[in-house]
Order: structure tokens, then sequence, then C-alpha cells
């Protein structure tokens, strides 16, 4: 994604945009490129950007620089730039080296910043500006870039509102701005939580709670994550924290818990008051998910006897905003160096960290994309053994959860819950396919090829062709693709259905099964589907259900007589694909809602060719591309 400072650069000598800019401001024009450059869309709507830049003119007014005036028709080139560079995330030095102006103007900025986040802000600008007044070292009412750099980025406080990473060592708190909806005592000054919306902070490790205010002062350290010498190694001892105990009993005494009076173990969760603290045992089981939890005594790495470390993968991207809120719970709920955000850095970091421990359990939380990707991961990781892996679906879609009984998607219950549901699952194997296209013509390869491991299913035409529009258009203008998606997919299907475009699918393909040719001639398809799991769509079971009386005892390695066909069953371990056809949207959809049955069974093989003679769309686990004519094999590699 484009940064600030690297659209801003258009706007200087030799930049395309060099002649909007009048000085330092820049012309509505200009500024309506700047957020079609940021932003990386061809047709920002012009209602939005003209309101955008009327705002940038009131905050002007509202709050005059020496030698601003709004009269000119302009805007400042530096309240843009700070503006949009306190909403994205980045490196704390780059983002706070766009800030060089007056301490009032900064306020500002940051206070139509918080509002548009939906922040409380009654006591915000007084805070900000006791922040802002502590870095001025000069005392001269602005902040130069040196007294930013030095003072700024060691502002706890300052760097959480601007949605700045902070560097994060053991025994640190991880800060982010929390919205209390009860009572909450600061536990550094021990005064109460005021505001109707975001009061303070609160650490994603060990729920320490302050004021904005107070974090710079004496907090205590967060949970440690290891150990730091041979002696401690093997060692369960509580981890003691100050934490919101009220209404909870004391384990040792067994009188209730009045506020600001008790801690908590970060690992078995267990209560006491503070005065209880050294009167009871401090060896520490990690509680109900001790067989998941991977305790700081146990690094590097030395195994705990009779445990399974979870190792968790989340893609914080996935389900609107459920990735964030499942990464930050278990964060809490295990050791945070057993917890991966896949945004920094991708599964590696996680996979290196466990790849010598024998017994281990990874559980992705994500779509159907971020399991076949940890799933590559991991077959390209140099691990000591082959870690068992669960699914937590985020998202719509989620086929493979689905059939491997982890639900279509995750409704907010209890995450302890799901551990425990981890610990009782049984191990499955499942098939997994290599997917090698070769182009007729070397010189036509079309689009890359998503992936060449089918998880889940292949297919072309129809679907396929629904799925490349989307993915099209979402590229093209993916502000419009957050929460509808469901209605542009019905949209397009509607549209697909009307136009037919991939009628008469049987005059531009063939398809071989182990050397035996499959008879398309007898079918009017718009599609073909190749199948390793029994869930497309979404949930819907294209193959169709076999009644255990009419089920083939012994498999072939390939099956296309059609009576056969409906006695074959499918199963995700069976060393088979099954292969589909569909005849049209129409169908796709009674499928779906139950009204047929299944698709047109079409063969069951071990090893799958399919010829194109003609440009097609085609999909694997969801990912499309347009495919020029080709020939595609499709054959069993492995089993995870």
């Amino acid at each position: 994604r484009i940064k600030v400072k690297d659209a801003m650069k258009e706007f200087h000598a030799g930049g395309k945009l060099v002649h909007h800019r009048f000085g330092d401001r820049i012309d509505a024009a200009g500024f309506s490129l700047f957020l079609k450059t940021y932003l990386e869309v061809e047709d920002f709507p012009a209602d939005l950007c003209q309101r955008l830049y009327w705002y940038f003119q009131r905050s002007e007014q509202c709050c005059p620089d020496q030698g601003h005036h709004t009269k000119d028709g302009c805007v400042s080139l530096k309240a843009v730039s700070c503006y949009f560079s306190i909403l994205e995330d980045g490196n704390p030095r780059d983002k706070l080296e766009c800030k060089t102006f007056s301490i009032d103007k900064i306020v500002t900025q940051m206070m139509q910043a918080a509002e548009y986040l939906g922040w409380d802000v009654t006591e915000l600008k007084p805070v900000l500006r006791d922040m802002l007044k502590a870095i001025d070292i000069d005392s001269s009412g602005t902040l130069t870039q040196q007294e930013w750099i030095q003072g700024g980025l060691n502002n706890i406080p300052l760097l959480v509102l601007l949605g700045l990473k902070v560097a994060e060592k053991d025994g640190q708190h991880v800060w982010r701005l929390k919205n209390f909806n009860r009572p909450t005592y600061c536990f550094v000054c021990q005064n109460m939580m005021l505001g109707l919306r975001k009061q303070g902070l609160s650490c994603n490790f060990c729920k320490y709670t302050v004021h904005s205010s107070c974090a710079n002062k004496n907090c205590t350290p967060c949970v440690r994550t290891f150990v730091r010498s041979k002696t401690e190694i093997g060692c369960s001892v509580h981890d003691w924290i100050s934490a919101d105990c009220e209404s909870n009993k004391c384990e040792i005494c067994h009188k209730k818990i009045k506020m600001l009076t008790g801690k908590s173990c970060a690992w078995c969760h267990r209560m006491r008051h503070s005065d209880c603290v050294p009167l009871g045992s401090s060896h520490c089981d990690c509680g109900l998910l001790q067989h998941h939890i991977l305790p700081p005594w146990a690094i590097c790495i030395f195994p705990v006897k009779d445990t399974n470390p979870l190792l968790v993968f989340v893609n914080p991207k996935s389900g609107g905003k459920q990735g964030k809120r499942v990464l930050r719970k278990f964060q809490y709920l295990l050791n945070p160096r057993q917890v991966y955000n896949l945004d920094n850095g991708g599964p590696n970091p996680g996979l290196q960290f466990f790849q010598n421990l024998h017994k281990c359990r990874v559980l992705v939380c994500g779509g159907d994309g971020t399991v076949g990707w940890i799933l590559d991961a991991i077959d390209k990781a140099d691990m000591a053994i082959r870690p068992p892996v669960a699914i937590l679906p985020l998202g719509t879609g989620n086929d493979l959860a689905r059939c491997l009984h982890w639900g279509g998607g995750y409704e907010g219950s209890d995450l302890t819950e799901i551990i425990k549901q981890i610990e009782k699952s049984i191990l499955v194997k499942m098939d997994r396919w290599s997917l090698q296209v070769i182009p007729a013509d070397t010189a036509d390869e079309g689009d890359p090829v998503p992936n060449d491991i089918i998880n889940n299913y292949f297919s072309l035409g129809v679907d396929a062709s629904i799925a490349h529009q989307f993915h099209v258009m979402r590229e093209k203008n993916p502000q419009k693709f957050n929460t509808r998606n469901k209605l542009w997919y019905f949209q397009l299907a509607t549209s697909e259905t009307i136009s037919a475009s991939c009628r008469n699918l049987k005059e531009c393909l063939t398809i071989e099964c182990c050397g035996v040719p499959v008879e398309l001639s007898r079918l009017a398809l718009e599609g073909i589907a190749v199948l390793n799991i029994p869930s497309m769509h979404g949930g819907s079971n294209l193959w169709g259900e076999t009644k255990s009386a009419e089920k083939l005892k012994k498999r072939q390695e390939v099956t296309v007589d059609p009576d056969a066909l409906e006695m074959c069953s499918q199963d995700m371990n069976d060393k088979l694909l099954e292969v589909v056809g569909l005849e049209s949207v129409v169908e796709m959809g009674q499928i779906y809602t139950g009204l047929k049955s299944k698709a047109h069974r079409l063969v069951q093989a071990a090893h799958i060719t399919i010829r194109t003679y003609k440009t097609l769309p085609m999909q694997i686990d969801g990912e499309p591309w347009m495919q020029p004519p080709c020939t595609i094999h499709a054959k069993n590699e492995c089993s995870s």
C-alpha cells in the first residue's frame, strides 16, 4: 500500500502533481488526485472528496497558522499530510517526522482524527496538550522534527493514540485504547476511568489498565514470556499481576476480593488478595488450558511433560474486526509467544520457534485461503514433526472448516471452549493435490496461477467466472467490498444467469482420467468442478450424499460409468478426486438451498487431465484467474 509520504512526493519538483501546488498549499484538483493516488482508486466519489476538502478548509479557519488563509481556495499540504499519516499504520520515526506544526495545530488535527475514529474526546484535548508540551524542549509552542523524534518516540500514550507500533520487549505492556463499559480503575493512580468511550489504555497481554496520562509512570511489568536462566527452566511458578478481581473469591482465604486489592496468575488465572499471594503455594499448573499453553519456564524450548502446546496463527483481516479481537483474546489466554499475527512476517517466525517440538498443535484463525497458506508454509518448514492443524473459521465461506466440523464461521463463543474442543478433536488425514498448468502457447500464459496445490477444489466455467468478476471489481474498488460481499455475489450471479458466458463448455474442453476419456456430449454444461472435500460455495455438497447400502465396497482408480458413480462416496483421504458438471447458476443455487441433491457426477479418479481450447475463467480454492488454452494435470502429492 502507498504511504502518505510517498503520495506527497508527487507535489514536489518533478512530480506529476507539482502544478497543483502553490507554495505550501494545494488546490482542489490536486487534493482529488492525491486521494486517488494514496487510496489507489480511479473513481473516488466526487461528493466525498469535496466534503473532505471543505473539512480541511474549515479546520484552518478554526485554528489558522501564521501566514495561512483560506481565501485562495487552497488547503495546507502539511495539514493533509499530518491528518492522513495519523490514520495509517507505520514506523513511529517515519510518521512522527511528518509533524512540524504548532502545538495548537497538532492538537486540532489529532482531535479531529480521534472524533473520526469514534474515540471519547471529552478529556482528550488537555491530555494531548500536556503530552505535547512535555516534548516541546525549548517551550517555543512549536515542535521541531528533532523534538518529535526525541520526545514522541518515548511517549507511549502518544504512540498508542497515533496508532503507532511500540517496540515489544519481554515484560513490556502492549497497549491499546479501550472502551470500558463498566466502572474500571487505573492500576497506577487507583482512580476511576472517566468518560463515555476510549477512557484509557489496556494491555493486550495481561489486561492491565491505566489512564493515558499514567502509562509513562511507574507501571508494574507485564507478564514474562520466557525465563532468563537455565536454573529457572522447568520451575513452574505463578506470575502474579494486578487484575480486576472484584467480586471473585480469593483461593487462600475464600473471601471476596474488593476493587484494586487482588492479583491474578497470568497462566492459571487463579485469584488471591494481594496480601494472600505469599501465603499459598507458588506452584502453577497453568489451569484449564495446561495442555495447550507454552509456559515461560518451557522456553528456550524445553518440552513440558504431557502437554501439546498450541501454536496460534491469526489473520487480523479475516472476518471484519473478528480477527483483531481473536488475536487479543488468545494473547491473553496463552503465552503471547505462541500467538502470531500473520500481518507481521507471516507464519515462518512461529513455525521456526516451534520447529524442534515433537508434540504441538496448530490453530489457524482465518478463512480457507489462510489455512492453505499455513499448510503450504508447514510443507516448506523444517519441523521435527508435522503438527495437526485445527481451524477457527473467520468470515464467510470456510468450506474446509465446515467439512472438518469446525463450523462455517466464528460467532464470538468463549475461546477457552474452542481450545477444549481442540483437545478432544480426532486427527483426520486429508489428501492434497498438485495442480500443473501447461500453456498451449508459451507466449500467451495469461494471469499467474494463484497456487499449485489443491486443498479444497478446482473449477472452471460459470462459478469461476462469477468469482473472477468479483475479484476484478474488488481490486478496482476495494472501498465497496467490506460488508456487502454476499450481495455483490448475488448481483454477479444474476448477471451471469442472463449472459450465460460459459454455455457450450463441452465444445472447448476435454477431460481424461487415468487414460480414460470422460463423455460430456450428453450434457449441456456451463461449469466443471474438481472436488477434494464435500463442500464448495460456502456449504454446497456438489457430489451429494451416497446411501451406505449403495456404496461400492472396493474403490477403483477411475470410475466413469454413470450407474457405478451413483454408488461412489466421497472421502477427503481416499486418494481420489471427484469431478462434477454444473448446468447453470440456477442449478448452483438449487444445490445450495437443498432444492436439488447434487450436480452431475462425471468421474471419480486418481489422476485428472483437462485440456482447454479457449480462454476460460478458473479458480483454485476460491482464488480466480483467466487462463488461455492449456493442459491441466491434477494428481495426488501428499496428505496432511
